[in-house]
């Protein structure tokens, strides 16, 4: 059998009664921390240069290059914008514009910046409208106009930013969601609206994607955007008369009735569907189907087929049938019914839903139950196929396109 060499170290009553022998392991005990010690801190350095060096200097590649890509970008907007506002990311895009995020560069406080290129005519025409506007409107629950940089191919119109979300992106991260909830978010679009309708304005184009939470809080204010559609007339103020080639009110007269068929399909009135003569009162039939979503996660008309679609809103079919509405109040499902009217003519006003019972109820008039998990799984189910929530605002509107006549 082999054998193998091994230290043998000397035993305790050695070592106590041999003072050289004390002497010698004291020594080496010294050197062994000493190495350990040693090895420790190479270790240490080793990590230092190593990983660690390693992560800093692909983090700093990739800030300079998003600092080289943001300066690229950057340099596409007018010095006037950038001696002003720092340009920090491009969170939107249309087919005429793009939204960025940026930085006041004295006051630090944060704001989006729309760019729209106005070579095109009808780019033209709706940068117009919708500056004509934003420039007349002041309101809490209304996204705030701040200034605005006109060139000669673009315009830069600088608007407060939300940054709380879209509304049903707010209902889906909560964890608790009651009719209280639906009825607080409608109070206030129904306040932006009210304001809207006061000065004349017909949005046309109300949808959750179009109204933004100002924070992430749950105290924050709810406000109307998008005004790419908006336009005077529809509201009954007198004196205006609808020009022969757009359909829209422009002139004198006692009709204030507007023409044109825009907005988005799923949330259009039957009269706009239908091509007849409208008033702001499709802005109302637009909160109900906002409201029909809030307390249910579905929408009242949703079809592939934009046929069956447009026949199903022209004769307004839509049930209670389907969970979660066994759970929700019979107040809830009348404010639904009162703005989901084909009569026009009988929807109520803003200002008179607003009053409506439910609306008004903190306790009481609604369910308290908590309808998140039903609603929030709705939502997440139906957003696939849902092409609003996945393409551009420019893409998912239709514009002065005509739909077909129903019977």
């Amino acid at each position: 059998m082999g054998c193998r060499s091994a230290k043998v170290l000397p035993s305790q009553s050695d070592i106590k009664n041999d003072p050289k022998k004390k002497r010698y392991v004291s020594v080496m005990q010294s050197l062994a921390a000493f190495a350990r010690e040693r090895e420790h801190q190479e270790e240490l350095k080793k990590n230092k240069g190593g990983w660690f060096s390693t992560k800093t200097k692909s983090m700093v590649a990739e800030v300079k290059q998003q600092e080289e890509k943001q300066e690229t970008y950057t340099d596409k907007f007018d010095a006037r914008v950038t001696a002003r506002y720092h340009i920090k990311a491009l969170i939107g895009r249309g087919s005429f514009s793009r939204v960025v995020r940026a930085e006041h560069r004295s006051s630090r406080r944060p704001f989006a910046i729309k760019m729209t290129e106005v070579d095109a005519p009808q780019a033209r025409e709706v940068c117009a409208a919708e500056l004509a506007v934003l420039r007349r409107v002041n309101h809490p629950n209304v996204v705030r106009l701040v200034e605005v940089f006109q060139c000669p191919r673009r315009v830069y119109v600088v608007l407060e930013l939300a940054t709380g979300g879209e509304l049903l992106d707010h209902v889906i991260s909560r964890g608790h969601y009651t009719e209280q909830d639906a009825a607080r978010a409608l109070r206030m679009v129904l306040a932006g609206v009210g304001y809207l309708h006061s000065l004349g304005i017909t949005h046309r184009d109300l949808k959750p994607e179009n109204l933004l939470y100002y924070h992430p809080g749950v105290d924050s204010r709810l406000l109307v955007t998008d005004f790419g559609l908006a336009t005077f007339g529809g509201a009954g103020t007198p004196g205006r008369s609808k020009s022969p080639q757009s359909g829209e009110v422009t002139g004198t007269s006692s009709s204030c009735s507007l023409r044109t068929t825009c907005g988005t399909p799923e949330y259009m009135a039957p009269e706009v569907v239908l091509r007849k003569a409208y008033t702001c009162a499709v802005d109302m039939w637009a909160i109900g189907v906002i409201a029909y979503i809030l307390l249910s996660g579905s929408m009242p008309f949703e079809d592939d087929s934009k046929t069956r679609l447009y026949r199903s809103i022209v004769r307004g079919k839509y049930s209670f049938r389907r969970n979660p509405w066994p759970s929700v109040s019979n107040p809830a499902k009348d404010f639904i019914r009162a703005l989901l009217e084909s009569d026009p003519g009988r929807r109520p006003s803003a200002q008179q839903a607003s009053r409506h019972p439910w609306i008004l109820a903190t306790t009481g008039g609604s369910s308290s139950r908590n309808l998140h998990r039903s609603v929030s799984r709705n939502l997440l189910r139906r957003t696939p196929r849902n092409s609003s929530r996945t393409k551009s605002a420019a893409d998912r509107s239709i514009s002065k396109q005509l739909v077909p006549v129903l019977s």
